[in-house]
């Protein structure tokens, strides 16, 4: 084994109990800068510390040095994965974060006596803590697990129909192709919008160069218009006016549509200003009730 310019060898002569098939010596070498050791180096201390860890007690100052000196010296192993991941817009340094703590549930849980290399256990769960941390935190709008996990399927078999018909497949054709029923991949395309967002403030590029501004992306966000309400409030009011009777009706025609006052109404059907008071507002009580009623 190669030796590291920051080890002082310090070691006790292995022993020969064939009850551990891993040796644990008793004094491990001193490393005062673990994450300079060379992964070829790190493999095989590794190997040393895992096997001292397991015979030391928790929460002592020399099993505090071990597992944080098989952090430090496997590190590397964390940037090895996370490269992989270069690609994402998160931070590395997130990343790194993450896939440490899949590392330090890997030494907590490694052992030694299943003569697995160290790796073999680490590497799985460095990746599965990165890739939880980007279903996790990726998603613009949280979704459901499944449906989240129902957009990997999703572009998958698109890219692989769009290969084989060259035009972009359709719901059934996808839940044929996912045998799934079509309302759960109508569901899953619907909650893939929900993994990426864009500013409102985004310019809209137009043009084969798309160096021509047309506006933002706000200006394509449509406004409440009040007379579509009203129109729905007309049509709801339809069948409650066609049940008053003609005198009614025509004192609210006289009074909203032509916008006459209550003296005026009274002097056109010959009524006193209060008695058309009183008609009005049992008119207005009954289609409100039966507006209410509806609702």
């Amino acid at each position: 084994m190669r030796t590291n310019s920051t080890m002082t060898a310090g070691m006790e002569p292995e022993t020969t109990s064939k009850v551990r098939a891993v040796p644990a010596p008793t004094v491990l070498p001193h490393i005062e800068a673990p994450q300079r050791v060379a992964p070829a180096d790190a493999r095989e201390l590794s190997k040393l510390f895992l096997a001292r860890l397991e015979s030391v007690e928790e929460g002592t100052p020399e099993y505090q040095y071990v597992r944080n000196t098989l952090i430090e010296m496997n590190l590397s192993l964390v940037r090895y994965v996370a490269r992989r991941f270069s690609s994402r817009r998160e931070s590395m340094e997130d990343v790194l974060q993450v896939g440490t703590i899949g590392l330090i549930k890997a030494i907590d849980r490694y052992d030694p006596s299943r003569d697995v290399e160290f790796t073999t256990l680490a590497v799985p769960y460095i990746q599965g803590e990165i890739k939880r941390f980007f279903r996790d935190t990726t998603w613009s709008v949280r979704v459901p697990r499944r449906l989240q996990e129902l957009r990997i399927d999703l572009a998958r078999a698109r890219e692989q129909l769009e290969g084989e018909g060259g035009h972009e497949p359709s719901v059934a054709e996808l839940a044929d192709h996912l045998d799934m029923p079509e309302s759960e991949v109508a569901e899953g395309l619907v909650a893939c919008n929900g993994y990426d967002s864009d500013s409102i403030d985004r310019p809209i590029q137009a043009g084969g160069g798309g160096k021509q501004q047309t506006g933002l992306v706000a200006d394509l966000i449509g406004a409440e218009d009040p007379a579509l309400g009203l129109a729905e409030d007309i049509q709801a009011l339809k069948p409650h006016l066609a049940r008053l009777d003609d005198r009614d009706r025509t004192l609210l025609r006289l009074r909203f549509g032509a916008e006459m006052t209550q003296a005026e109404i009274g002097e056109e059907l010959g009524l006193s200003q209060m008695h058309v008071s009183r008609l009005l507002t049992r008119a207005c009580t009954t289609l409100r009730e039966g507006l209410l009623a509806e609702g």
